[in-house]
C-alpha cells in the first residue's frame, strides 16, 4: 500500500510541475488539426477525477463525477485545485486503512492520472512546448 501511495504522490507532483512550467496561454491550446480539447480541459478532467475518486474511496463505491475547477484557462486556479485535491487525497490515504474495494479505486485514480500524463506529452510535443526537468527524468521526453 505504501508503494501505491508513493507512486500517486509522485504522479501528483509531476502534474503540478508541468502546469507550473507551462505558459499560461498554453492552457488554451489544442492538438492542431485533430479533434481534441484544450490542455486546461485535460487538467479539469484530472482534478475532477481526483475529487470523484476520493469520494468513491471514502464511500467504498462510485458516486459520480464532479469537478470544482471553474476556469480551465486560469493557471492559478488550476494549481490551487491540484494542490487541494492532491493534499486531500494523500491526507485521507495516510490516515485510513483501505479495504480491497478502496484499493481498487485508488489504483484506478493512479491509472487515470498517468493516462493523462501520456495525453499531455502529446499536447506538449504537438504544441512545441517544453517539459520540466522532472518530466524529462521520469518519461525521457
Amino acid at each position: 500500500m505504501e508503494s501505491i501511495k508513493n507512486h500517486l504522490h509522485k504522479a501528483f507532483n509531476l502534474t503540478r510541475d508541468l502546469v507550473r512550467d507551462l505558459p499560461t496561454d498554453a492552457l488554451k491550446l489544442k492538438l492542431k488539426d485533430l479533434p481534441s480539447n484544450t490542455i486546461g480541459e485535460q487538467l479539469w478532467c484530472i482534478i475532477g477525477a481526483r475529487e470523484s475518486y476520493l469520494k468513491a474511496i471514502m464511500n467504498e463505491g462510485w458516486v459520480g463525477f464532479n469537478c470544482s475547477l471553474k476556469d480551465t484557462s486560469s493557471k492559478d486556479e488550476i494549481l490551487l485545485c491540484l494542490d487541494q485535491t492532491g493534499g486531500e487525497s494523500l491526507d485521507y490515504l495516510n490516515s485510513h486503512r483501505l479495504n480491497e474495494v478502496q484499493v481498487d479505486l485508488l489504483l484506478a485514480l493512479l491509472e487515470h492520472e498517468i493516462q493523462h500524463h501520456g495525453q499531455l506529452i502529446r499536447y506538449v510535443y504537438g504544441n512545441k512546448l517544453s517539459f520540466p526537468k522532472s518530466w524529462k527524468q521520469r518519461y525521457t521526453v
